[in-house]
C-alpha cells in the first residue's frame, strides 16, 4: 500500500445511495489528520442503515486488520451518530488469496472445431470449491483466452482468475468461466461476419455456431453447470466482443447476457447486426463498457449502438436490461478490461442488494484512519 493511495479520497455507501462507492456527494471530509466525517440528511437514510468505507471502487474497498472482507457496517437512524474505524485497504482488488482461486483446467489442448475444421485451445476456470460440492453453476464463455489469466501476453492480462478468487472471497465466485484462445493471425475473419474490406473470408457464422452447438453441449456433458440461457453469458473485449454481439442476437435462446468491453463497433458502423425474429421477447442483460481514451469514434458509436438496442426493442425482437460503464481514462487495454471484469460478472450474474460491501448509516459519521 503506497502513501499515494492512502491519501485517495474517502467514500462512505450503502443502502442509502444504491451502493455507488464512488458517489462525490458521499466524499468524507477530513476533519483532521486520519479523522473523517459527513453528515447525511435524515430523509435520505433508512430506519436501519448498512454501510461501509471505499477509497472510490470496490477494488479499494475496506478491510479488516487482517486483510480480510469486512462484513456490512449496520447503525439505526434513531442512534444520529456513528464512529467507525477501518484498518486496511484493498487496492487493485487486491491482495489476492490462494484458497480462494479458481481451479484451472485445460479442457483440450486441440479441441476440434468441425465447423472451421481447426483446432484450438479451450479452458475451464472452475469455481475453487467445486469438487468439493454438488453444486451446478452458470457458465460465462469468453473469447481471447490469451489475454485473460497467465503470463506471457504480448498485452498483459485480464487476469480473471485472481479477479474471480476476489468475488468468490465475497461469496460471489460461483461461477464456470470458459474461455477460447483466439486464432492469432485468424483472428480477425473468426471474429467478423461480412466485411470484404477486412477480410475476404469471414468466419464469424461459423466460429459462433462452434460455439453455440459443438463447445457449449460438449461443457454441458463435462461440468455440473446451469444449461439453461438465464445462466448463459457470453463476452469479450474488442473484437471478442463483437463476435459475442452476433452470439447473443443469433442465439437468445442460449444467452441471455453479454459482456462487452469496448467493442469494436466500427465492423458494424449501421449496427447491421443478425437479428433473428422470435415470437418469444427475449430479455437479455447487456454490460457495455467503453474508455473515453480509446478513440475519439469509441463512446459515440456505444451511443448508437443503445439506441439501436431501443429500435430492436420496439420491435419486439428483444427486450434489454443494459449496463453502461464510461471509464473517463480508459484505453484499449488489457488493465481497464482487468478492472471491469469483476463489476460486469457481479452485475450479470448475481444480485446487487446482497453485496457484501457497505458503508456508513447515519446521519453523522467519523472515521478515524489507522496507522
Amino acid at each position: 500500500m503506497t502513501s499515494e493511495f492512502d491519501e485517495r479520497p474517502i467514500y462512505i455507501t450503502g443502502n442509502f445511495n444504491g451502493w455507488n462507492p464512488k458517489e462525490a456527494k458521499y466524499q468524507m471530509k477530513e476533519l483532521d489528520e486520519g479523522e473523517y466525517y459527513i453528515k447525511i440528511d435524515d430523509e435520505i437514510l433508512p430506519k436501519k442503515i448498512e454501510y461501509k468505507f471505499t477509497k472510490g471502487g470496490w477494488e479499494h474497498v475496506e478491510l479488516d486488520q487482517y486483510g480480510n472482507i469486512t462484513f456490512n457496517r449496520v447503525a439505526l437512524l434513531s442512534q444520529k451518530k456513528a464512529e467507525d474505524r477501518a484498518e486496511k485497504w484493498r487496492y487493485n482488488w487486491g491482495p489476492f488469496k490462494n484458497e480462494f482461486f479458481p481451479i484451472v483446467e485445460l479442457i483440450d489442448k486441440e479441441f476440434y472445431i468441425p465447423q472451421l475444421d481447426k483446432t484450438r485451445k479451450v479452458w475451464a476456470l472452475l469455481p475453487h470449491n467445486y469438487y468439493k460440492s454438488q453444486k451446478r453453476y452458470p457458465v460465462l464463455y469468453l473469447q481471447d483466452a490469451q489475454n485473460l489469466f497467465n503470463g506471457g501476453s504480448k498485452y498483459g492480462n485480464w487476469e480473471i482468475d485472481k479477479k474471480l478468487s476476489v468475488l468468490a472471497e465475497y461469496h460471489r465466485g460461483d461461477i464456470v468461466v470458459i474461455t477460447m484462445e483466439h486464432g492469432d493471425d485468424d483472428r480477425i475473419q473468426e471474429f467478423v461476419f461480412q466485411n470484404p474490406k477486412l477480410t475476404k473470408n469471414a468466419e464469424g457464422k461459423r466460429y459462433i455456431r462452434f460455439v453455440t452447438d459443438t463447445l457449449k453441449p460438449f461443457v454441458d456433458a463435462k461440468y455440473r453447470t446451469l444449461k439453461d440461457r438465464e445462466n448463459t453469458g457470453i463476452g469479450g473485449s474488442s473484437l471478442g466482443a463483437l463476435i459475442s454481439i452476433y452470439g447473443g442476437f443469433l442465439y437468445p435462446e442460449v444467452y441471455s447476457k453479454l459482456m462487452l468491453f469496448s467493442p469494436s463497433l466500427w465492423v458494424e458502423p449501421k449496427n447491421n447486426f443478425p437479428v433473428i425474429g422470435f415470437q418469444y421477447q427475449f430479455e437479455t442483460k447487456v454490460y457495455l463498457y467503453g474508455g473515453k481514451k480509446e478513440g475519439a469514434q469509441l463512446i459515440r458509436r456505444i451511443k448508437g449502438f443503445e439506441r439501436s438496442m431501443k429500435r430492436w426493442e420496439k420491435q419486439g425482437l428483444f427486450s434489454f436490461e443494459l449496463r453502461e460503464s464510461i471509464n473517463e481514462e480508459g484505453m484499449h487495454q488489457e488493465f481497464y478490461w482487468s478492472q471491469e471484469f469483476p463489476k460486469a460478472i457481479e452485475w450479470l450474474y448475481f444480485d446487487q442488494k446482497k453485496i457484501q460491501t457497505t458503508v456508513v448509516n447515519s446521519t453523522k459519521l467519523k472515521l478515524k484512519k489507522s496507522d
